[in-house]
């Protein structure tokens, strides 16, 4: 059986999508794939400009703005802080924010990382952990100093594929104070230094450029990329921009660039229950459209990213045991496991669960499942405090 080069935390190969720089076309949609709001999700939105708070000490520009979803109980003593992987978006956490809320009692945050998502950075090429892990303490600071999370919050870190190896690098470096866990998805360092290799030619097969949203979705759906029909449909339009340069974000932050601000909060909706209005992309869309084109583009240029690659998961065995609070790994299969990882495993240094019916992207594919795994976990270690009404602990 052909094994999947999914593991760096870049993007799959699609089944059957021959390279092309062409936009598909087409493709029939068969099934629902209409982008749903990030609203049926996520409670809020945020933008955060960390050189608002100068005990912050961020040493980027003064125009940066991360933007960050929230959901879950603000007040909460814990707050889980979501990292997605490379080329992903915050959206990327919704559907499994969404299960996890309703059985555990915490606060959610999940930014869009620098050179992501509706995140505006005027340095947006810089993915060494040395500035990502920056980015990530400054806008947890900036939340504590704006009241939006308490100040003396515990932290649990979750992050998937490349957001995974920034999670073990932030928890053993102590670059976010009051970090109680973290929970790692789908990447181990051995099969991700392995998959390296191939990842040029991935990035390459996939189309590079859409005719539209739903394209993409369908895209994701047929391709194996998402397979949760319900995740692609609310976390693909985080990966896609309507201008090829990415420069302007659709979302205008307001007022000024130096402002953290949040969207009057609307009542959460079920996906599938969406307004007409609502429906309109250039709400979520990265970028603005440019006037001569109409296609949708990827937000994220991987290949810039190549420097970093190796840095992003060398020595992340290391990292993530040197931690020493509780550790969870989530794999979608017993081949991602490498030699030292499996030996910390069975030394009990960590847990691990396995989830077989996943793609790389597990957290979208089996939503209900890893919400649950993750419910059990911040219960076992009372981190949390479960709805006894909602709450099934998993095996």
């Amino acid at each position: 059986m052909h094994k999947q080069v999914l593991t760096g935390g870049l993007p799959p190969k699609p089944a059957a999508a021959p390279a092309s720089t062409k936009p598909l076309s087409g493709m029939k949609f068969t099934q629902e794939v209409s982008v749903l709001p990030w609203e049926s999700c996520f409670s809020s939105r945020l933008a955060v400009c960390p050189r608002e708070y100068p005990d912050v000490g961020y040493t980027g520009e003064a125009a940066d703005s991360f933007n960050v979803y929230l959901a879950g109980n603000l007040k909460s003593p814990l707050v889980l802080l979501l990292l997605h992987g490379a080329g992903f978006s915050g959206l990327s956490w919704a559907c499994m924010t969404a299960e996890l809320i309703r059985s555990t009692e915490c606060a959610v945050v999940a930014l869009d990382l620098r050179g992501h998502g509706l995140t505006c950075t005027l340095e947006e090429s810089d993915l060494s952990f040395e500035r990502l892990s920056q980015d990530v303490s400054a806008v947890l600071a900036s939340l504590k100093q704006k009241g939006t999370v308490n100040e003396d919050v515990r932290v649990f870190l979750i992050g998937h594929s490349m957001g995974g190896a920034l999670a073990a690098h932030i928890a053993a470096e102590g670059c976010v104070p009051h970090i109680c866990g973290t929970c790692v998805i789908d990447v181990v360092e051995g099969s991700a230094m392995d998959a390296l290799s191939g990842m040029k030619q991935i990035l390459s097969s996939r189309p590079k450029s859409f005719t539209s949203e739903e394209q993409a979705v369908e895209w994701a759906l047929k391709s194996g990329y998402i397979r949760n029909r319900t995740s692609a449909r609310v976390s693909m339009i985080g990966q896609l921009s309507k201008s090829p340069t990415h420069s302007e974000p659709s979302i205008p932050v307001q007022p000024g660039l130096g402002a953290l601000t949040e969207e009057e909060e609307e009542e959460r909706t079920e996906p599938g229950k969406r307004d007409e209005s609502q429906q309109s992309s250039s709400q979520h869309s990265p970028c603005k459209q440019s006037k001569s084109d109409s296609l949708v583009y990827w937000r994220a240029d991987l290949f810039k990213s190549e420097q970093f690659w190796t840095g992003w998961f060398t020595g992340l065995t290391n990292k993530f045991l040197a931690f020493s609070g509780p550790k969870l790994l989530l794999l979608a299969g017993v081949d991602r496991l490498d030699k030292d990882l499996t030996v910390a495993q069975m030394q009990g240094k960590f847990q691990m669960q396995i989830l077989p019916k996943a793609g790389h992207a597990v957290h979208e594919d089996l939503p209900d499942k890893v919400a649950d795994c993750l419910a059990t976990f911040l219960n076992r270690h009372k981190f949390a405090q479960p709805d006894p009404n909602k709450f099934k602990p998993t095996v």
